[in-house]
């Protein structure tokens, strides 16, 4: 497994990546050289130089301090709402696969139907209706990926419950509850641990899609998607680093979850392990 890792570029170089950019969120309050959310004593709209190394806005903040610290937020809601995602659909995936019939009808069709709306319109309807915040926008996104999860749990209970161990144990006495959560549910992992990081690189454009439309915190707090809102205005008369720098990292991020969640399908994925 080690040996495979290492020679796995797509998951090594995601990692970098995924790791940098967390490390650079997390000191952020040792690495910005001004306050992100406080005026400095340069020229509004000044372009980068030092010692605004990505320039400053409209109203004289340091650009590369509210990069910093502007992933905070986005981070947060993706992993929070992905794990969230993670629990809910797989529990339910595993229920709906393992009872079958009209359990299995009704709960499928419902995901079904949350399943047929783009992810991110049903957020962006979800957030209207609840309101701004940070809470409600992430149980907006975790809401939008729980079919995804769904979808795979049940998929692998229906062929795993069919295997002659689960008739084995049901034959010496093991009830369904312990049938379910000993020997199906365990088995279904490797499948359903393959989604979450191409999750988090969608939950991370979602979250800076609603922060963009407003339904994000309220200002001055820094977020990748509301800088780039709040910038835009002004890439017309060529101010472009107001919004070159916040879509970078968000770019940077989606992407090295991207790798990872392709590498990890690489490990895990015995088919693709044969022909790679």
């Amino acid at each position: 497994m080690r040996r495979r890792l290492w020679r796995n570029p797509l998951l090594l170089a995601g990692g970098v990546i995924v790791v940098l950019v967390m490390l650079m969120t997390l000191l952020a309050p040792f690495l910005s050289p001004f306050d992100p959310t406080e005026p400095t004593d340069a020229p509004r709209l000044e372009p980068p130089r030092s010692p605004h190394y990505m320039g400053t806005d409209q109203l004289q903040r340091d650009v590369f301090s509210r990069v910093l610290h502007g992933g905070r937020i986005p981070i947060l809601v993706a992993l929070t709402s992905v794990a969230v995602s993670l629990s809910i659909g797989t529990a339910v995936g595993w229920i709906a696969g393992f009872a079958g019939g009209r359990v299995d009808r009704v709960l499928s069709l419902l995901m079904d139907a949350v399943y047929s709306f783009p992810a991110l319109i049903l957020a962006i309807a979800i957030v209207a209706v609840l309101g701004p915040g940070l809470v409600n926008m992430t149980a907006a996104i975790a809401f939008v990926y729980i079919p995804a999860y769904f979808r795979v749990a049940r998929a692998q209970v229906l062929v795993i419950r069919a295997q002659e161990f689960v008739e084995a144990a049901q034959a010496v006495g093991a009830s369904r509850t312990r049938t379910l959560l000993r020997h199906i549910a365990p088995n279904t992992l490797p499948a359903v641990m393959t989604v979450p990081s191409f999750n988090v690189a969608d939950a991370i454009l979602t979250e800076a899609a609603l922060s963009f439309l407003g339904f994000g915190l309220p200002p001055p707090t820094p977020d990748w998607g509301f800088d780039i809102q709040n910038g835009q205005k002004f890439v017309q008369s060529g101010f472009w680093w107001l919004v070159t720098f916040p879509g970078a990292m968000i770019i940077l991020l989606a992407v090295g979850f991207g790798m990872i969640g392709e590498g990890v399908n690489d490990l895990l994925n015995p088919h693709r392990r044969g022909t790679a």
